[in-house]
């Protein structure tokens, strides 16, 4: 018998309906030579302080540094966990071979390897290896099983980064809540990759709230209904703007040089997770971690290809299945009306082959999976929030094979006596991949490099002419607030404010957090009320500031050495860095931190506040939408909607237990700790 073993029910039963194993058992599904059973996502963990040490259960400073001699696995203590197991440990027991369906990615391997390691697996196992979940990619994903060796050095990274958040975050927990709280019962967190994301928002509140605006004055004049300015830029002070405007003031105004060159702009690369989200925030206000469920529910519907991903590319066997894909893209109707149907057409028209460009396709640029893509299933019942994703992701397909964007730039320059002034516009020559957005969709960065978007006159070197100087004061402005967007951005680029995808790509090896985890980070802060909401803007609390402000040791904090850390793993998982080195370091590391902070005798404490959030203001007819707007659509519209549910979902209620199912109805496995979610069976 073959055990094939999936991440969750929902993905096991598709799995199952392609192998032929229709019947349905305690925990599995059985038919044809198969048994298909799952997990709830982690059914394991790393045992806890007290299970390695019987004193490491008390929060106590002569306790630590807490460090294993050997890391060791438990059971999650949950009931519907516990029973699960033992049906899988089962059918392991009796298996003659094994196949990994587990999410395909670091995560994904951990999960599985530590079930098996707990129920002592014996025999072969093979590893299912798919980027989308559509039935064609299952049986490909069958006839192509890989031998689980393969993903050894995979499993290790996720082992390492598992055994290294331990280390840091149970010792630094402790430590710093043990020596800095104010009160009793609070605890402070620190995180490998939580805290430095946290000193981030901590360093740009305070750069804004030390800001003191300064003014400065701007030179500019109005020839022949265009604006131009002073190339010499800012004055400091407003005599110095004075000084210039009164040598300009009722002389002619004289064209010194016309430029015209022709650009062209390529459509923006494929979404990986984070730039999708990054848009998604950017555009409709939904929150990183909003973001990630929605486009993970679009890939287990099988409309998008895995989510979790660091790449913008796609390997070369994938361009012969684009044209089926865009077929199937086409056939999405919305009210009656297929609204990527023309945009395909036009493909046609332009080419007859899809152009293959090393911008969309390249295999040396691909990881465990490629970019985010459609996969060519037609949706249907989407939500209103799962349609945004699924055209923000269907667009940017249909554009990269689009033609580039061309242009004319016109640079012209004119001089008042000595002083120089200097204007410039762009003209839209062929829209190419633009067509495909309106001209208000275009993401910022799309043009934030190019010329301004105006038509200017026609201008003739050496003419001249009256023209209206102005000198015009304004103020320095502060740095912006971090909002879910750009921090995204900043983690993935070790804090270096970069917005281009391009640039931003080159610099994800130092990034911090994997693309998975970053929302489940920011999520956090929030949760340690470390940092709040105010509108768009993440602000930092006072405890967040004081937190940062005490911690002194530089591992804890910096983007940069975070980054280093995450570069490590990522060394360890293409067997370039040894984990045994990288635990090693750690463990040094821990002790060294334990041994500083111990001798700290400021006597300084944390004060523990839960900032009040502002009032959510209310949303004006403008299009867009806040993420607490839409999440009280989404509640409102499952208040009229039937609710189901499947034995092994996430409970809809309290969004930390899943379903299980008792003699009369659906609830909550987490019904011990209070959780009354109930759903009628059938």
């Amino acid at each position: 018998m073959i055990v094939c073993i999936a991440e969750k029910p929902s993905v096991a039963r598709d799995i199952a309906r392609i192998l032929g194993a229709t019947t349905s058992r305690d925990g599995y599904m059985e038919g044809n030579g198969y048994q298909v059973t799952w997990t709830f996502g982690h059914l394991c963990e790393l045992k806890e302080p007290n299970d390695y040490e019987g004193n490491w259960r008390y929060w106590t400073l002569a306790a630590l540094p807490m460090i294993p001699r050997r890391f060791g696995l438990k059971l999650i203590p949950d009931r519907g966990i516990e029973k699960q197991f033992q049906t899988i440990a089962k059918l392991y027991a009796n298996a003659d071979e094994i196949v990994n369906c587990g999410d395909a990615g670091q995560e994904g391997e951990l999960i599985q390897r530590w079930v098996m390691q707990m129920a002592h697996v014996a025999c072969p196992v093979k590893r299912l290896w798919i980027s989308s979940m559509t039935d064609e990619a299952i049986r490909e994903g069958f006839a192509n099983l890989k031998e689980e060796k393969q993903y050894e050095r995979l499993y290790l990274a996720g082992l390492s980064r598992a055994i290294g958040d331990w280390l840091l975050g149970m010792n630094c927990t402790r430590l710093y809540t043990l020596m800095y709280r104010q009160q009793a019962g609070q605890v402070l967190s620190i995180g490998r990759v939580q805290t430095p994301t946290l000193a981030l928002i901590v360093r740009r509140q305070k750069e804004i709230d030390d800001f003191k605006p300064e003014p400065y004055w701007v030179l500019s004049t109005v020839y022949r209904d265009t604006l131009f300015t002073a190339t010499s830029g800012k004055f400091t002070t407003k005599e110095e703007g004075q000084g210039a405007f009164s040598l300009i003031e009722g002389k002619p105004f004289e064209i010194v040089s016309v430029q015209k060159k022709q650009g062209k702009e390529p459509a923006r690369q494929l979404y990986d997770l984070t730039s999708l989200q990054v848009d998604l925030n950017r555009k409709y206000g939904f929150s990183a971690e909003m973001s990630l469920n929605l486009i993970q529910g679009l890939y287990e519907k099988k409309l998008t290809t895995y989510p979790r991903v660091d790449t913008q590319y796609l390997s070369d066997d994938i361009y012969p299945k684009c044209p089926g894909i865009l077929n199937g893209v086409s056939q999405y109707a919305e009210a009656g009306k297929k609204p990527y149907l023309d945009m395909i057409r036009n493909l046609a028209a332009i080419s007859k082959t899809l152009p293959k460009s090393k911008r969309v396709f390249d295999t040396s640029k691909v990881t465990d999976h490629h970019a985010i893509i459609p996969t060519g299933q037609v949706p249907v019942g989407l939500t209103d929030v799962e349609k945004k994703v699924y055209d923000l992701i269907a667009r940017r397909f249909i554009a990269v094979f689009y033609p580039d964007c061309k242009f004319s730039t016109t640079s012209v320059v004119g001089k008042v006596d000595k002083v120089e002034f200097k204007t410039s516009g762009k003209e839209i020559l062929s829209q190419g991949w633009r067509a495909i957005y309106a001209k208000d969709e275009i993401s910022d960065s799309a043009t934030k490099n190019a010329a301004a978007d105006k038509t200017l006159p026609s201008f003739v070197k050496g003419e001249s002419g009256p023209h209206k100087p102005t000198l015009t004061e304004k103020m320095t402005v502060p740095p912006k607030h971090y909002t879910e967007a750009s921090l995204l951005r900043a983690m993935e680029t070790a804090g270096k404010l970069v917005d281009d995808d391009e640039l931003s790509a080159a610099m994800k090896e130092n990034g911090i957090g994997r693309p998975s985890s970053r929302a489940g980070i920011i999520e956090t802060l929030f949760k340690r009320h470390y940092i709040r909401r105010d509108k768009k803007n993440l602000v930092a609390t006072t405890t967040g500031i004081q937190l940062i402000d005490t911690i002194h040791e530089k591992l804890l904090t910096s983007v940069e050495l975070t980054g280093i850390w995450e570069k490590k793993l990522r060394e360890i998982e293409h067997d370039k860095y040894d984990a045994a080195t990288f635990i090693s370091e750690l463990k040094d590391q821990v002790a060294r931190i334990v041994n500083d902070v111990m001798h700290d005798n400021s006597g300084q404490l944390i004060e523990y506040s839960e900032d009040k959030k502002p009032k959510a203001n209310k949303v004006k007819s403008t299009g867009k939408a806040t993420t607490k707007s839409i999440e009280k659509a989404v509640k409102k519209s499952t208040k009229k909607t039937k609710i189901t549910v499947k034995e092994g979902d996430m409970c809809p209620k309290c969004k930390q237990g899943h379903i299980i199912k008792g003699k009369s109805a659906y609830g909550c496995s987490r019904w011990k700790e209070g959780c009354d979610f109930r759903a009628p069976l059938g």
